[in-house]
């Protein structure tokens, strides 16, 4: 195998919108992302998902009789 031909691998800090911080390793610099553990969703629990999706069963059952 060729020498030198792989980015250099490092521990590089995670910035997300929010302010949380974390280390990760990457071939990159710096890391900002928009949603992290700490502020999505699904991890916090107020994710809207199965209220939506509770709306779209009750209307497929009317529509397609079924109880």
């Amino acid at each position: 195998m060729k020498e030198g031909i792989n980015p250099n691998y490092k521990q590089v800090t995670v910035r997300c919108n929010c302010g949380n911080e974390f280390v990760t390793g990457s071939t990159k610099d710096e890391i900002r992302v928009e949603v992290c553990s700490k502020c999505h969703p699904f991890y916090t629990g107020s994710q809207k998902l199965m209220v939506e999706a509770g709306g779209r069963v009750e209307k497929f059952n009317k529509k397609y009789g079924r109880k």
